[in-house]
Formats: C-alpha cells, sequence, structure tokens
C-alpha cells in the first residue's frame, strides 16, 4: 500500500476556518490521502466536498475528553453518520479505566460500535495518560468490544503517538485488528517508523510534508 493510503489528513484545532478546511480537502484528493479527519461539524460539508473522491470522511466522537456519557457518543456517532461520515474515531472514558470500571469502558466503546452499524470504528486509548498495564487492558476491550482499530492519541494531551505504544498496541490486538499512530508522523521517516511497528494509518496534519519527503516541526 502506497504511504498516502495509510495517512488520515487531520484538522481538529477548534479555531479551524473554512478556508482552512477547503486547503485540508484539496490535498485530501490531491494526494489521495485514506480520509481527512475533521470534527463534526465539518462532516457533511466534507462529504460533499469528496463525493466523487475515495478519500473518506472520518470524525471524532466524545472528544477529547472521553467523559461525555454512552448514550451522548452513540448519538454523535449516529449523527455524524447521517451527515456523511465514513469513519468514527471515539475517545474512550478514561477515567473508567483508571478506576478500574472495566465493564463500563467495554460498554461505552460498544455503544459507539453498535450505532456505527458498520461503519469503521477506532478507539481512541489516550496512551500517554496510561500506565503500561492500562494501555494493553484498553486495547484488550477495544477488540472484545467489536471496534475495528486501536488509537494511541487525541492530539489534545501530554503526547502524541510513539514507536513503543504502537508496538505494544499492535502485540496487544494481533494481526487482524487496525493499529492507527497519532500527533508524532511529522516526516518521511516518522512514518515508516510507525509502520514498521504495526501502524496501519497514521493521524497527522502533516500528511503532504511526509509525502514529499519534507518535516515539520511541531504541530499534530
Amino acid at each position: 500500500m502506497s504511504i498516502n493510503k495509510y495517512i488520515d489528513h487531520t484538522l481538529l484545532k477548534p479555531e479551524s476556518t473554512q478556508e482552512q478546511i477547503d486547503q485540508l480537502l484539496k490535498e485530501a484528493k490531491e494526494y489521495d490521502f485514506a480520509s481527512v479527519c475533521v470534527n463534526p461539524t465539518w462532516v457533511k460539508y466534507s462529504a460533499q466536498a469528496l463525493a466523487e473522491s475515495d478519500v473518506n470522511v472520518c470524525t471524532v466522537v466524545g472528544f477529547p475528553l472521553g467523559a461525555t456519557t454512552s448514550a451522548v457518543k452513540a448519538f454523535e456517532t449516529r449523527d455524524a453518520i447521517a451527515n456523511g461520515a465514513d469513519e468514527i474515531d471515539m475517545v474512550i472514558n478514561i477515567g473508567a479505566l483508571k478506576t478500574g470500571n472495566l465493564e463500563l469502558v467495554e460498554e461505552d466503546i460498544r455503544s459507539v460500535v453498535e450505532a456505527a452499524n458498520g461503519k469503521l470504528v477506532k478507539v481512541i486509548i489516550e496512551a500517554c495518560l496510561l500506565t503500561y498495564e492500562e494501555k494493553v487492558t484498553a486495547c484488550q476491550l477495544s477488540v472484545k468490544a467489536g471496534a475495528d482499530f486501536v488509537k494511541t492519541s487525541t492530539g489534545f494531551s501530554t503526547g502524541g503517538a510513539t514507536v513503543a505504544d504502537v508496538a505494544l498496541m499492535r502485540q496487544t490486538v494481533g494481526p487482524d485488528i487496525g493499529v492507527k499512530a497519532a500527533g508524532g508522523a511529522r516526516s518521511l521517516a516518522d512514518a515508516k517508523a510507525f509502520i514498521e511497528a504495526g501502524a496501519t494509518r497514521l493521524g497527522t496534519s502533516s500528511g503532504v510534508a511526509i509525502i514529499k519527503g519534507e518535516k515539520v516541526n511541531g504541530g499534530y
């Protein structure tokens, strides 16, 4: 698979303007990325703009804290899909995981999977906030709940993807579930390192630079 099809071309900043979204969509079509990842308010607009392309529309649910209720996450999911979303990146209930309420975490994920009704669901575990054991548990619960992917990060917490976390997540979920490295891929070398560690998607705002072999300082 060409590296462009690993990339979820991402713009999730709350201050994103229509002009910036238009640029994201233009680049996504030009470089034929796997998807654009945008906030829910931009889903319908993005779906219309990408209708004649094979670029998917990905959006985020329970984002970025994961602290909304399961019912709200399920509603967000159904609303996003009604507006044209192809993929859902949902944030786990991080506090419940750290409390040890694993049943709540699993059911929270399952509520989104069921609401997605066959659309791709990626589960953001926010690895930078978790212990080694919690990372493993979060991945195991995601698989049990029927998710299609586990994802490292929101990009809005204390850190993004690391090669070590991607490798651990791949080891935990096995070969049949996707692993998305989000935040941290700012060059072609970064992208290749994550893919070699087991990533099958890269969430990044630096997709164009990666394709061109350039390096971006900072950013998602």
